[in-house]
């Protein structure tokens, strides 16, 4: 492979992509989705370093979670930034609103990310919740809040790439996130992410 090539399909591959959105928005299904495209690839799924808190864990969507909840998404993007350093391809699944972007982007270590948020109709949020098995948050009132939370945030602009209109399948969401990636729509300064 000559150096054009490598150059070429090196800038095309992330190095951190982050999927966000409220609960129901599709992330766990679109992140898995899109981690099997790379190779090497990780996929780091934010609530799963929530089940590492044992004793005094309080429930994340309380209000009264905020500092656990911080070093929780600390750790996994400190976790995510150092799987990227290590030159594998990481899909990070978990919200991280552009309100705590600045944060988490500064603990990756990373120079820059990849950033989406999904953000199909509240109902279509509020339905999945409602509806999904297997899945710890079932709580509406606290996945409606984290809608408007992410809703507002994005009236005030945001880094990155807000998906509202999203296709149906999987495999077109996860298109349209590689051909975001590809332009550069996705690409988020971590300086810049403040």
């Amino acid at each position: 492979m000559d150096a054009t090539h490598q150059a070429c399909q090196h800038r095309l591959v992330p190095q951190l992509l982050v999927v966000t959105g409220p609960p129901g928005s599709g992330k766990s299904t679109v992140t898995a989705a899109l981690a099997d495209r790379w190779d090497p690839s990780v996929l780091v799924e934010g609530d799963a370093f929530f089940r590492f808190l044992r004793r005094g864990a309080v429930t994340p969507w309380l209000p009264e979670s905020h500092a656990q909840n911080e070093t929780t998404v600390l750790a996994a993007s400190a976790a995510a930034g150092r799987f990227a350093a290590g030159g594998m391809t990481v899909v990070y699944d978990g919200v991280v609103g552009p309100w705590f972007l600045p944060r988490f982007a500064g603990a990756t270590g990373l120079q820059s990310i990849d950033y989406v948020i999904l953000l199909p109709p509240l109902e279509t949020c509020l339905d999945r919740v409602s509806t999904r098995e297997g899945h710890e948050f079932t709580d509406l009132g606290a996945a409606h809040h984290l809608y408007e939370d992410f809703a507002r945030a994005i009236a005030d602009g945001t880094p990155g790439l807000v998906l509202a209109d999203l296709p149906e399948d999987v495999a077109g969401v996860a298109d349209r996130i590689v051909d975001a990636i590809e332009h550069g729509w996705s690409r988020v300064e971590v300086a810049a992410a403040g």
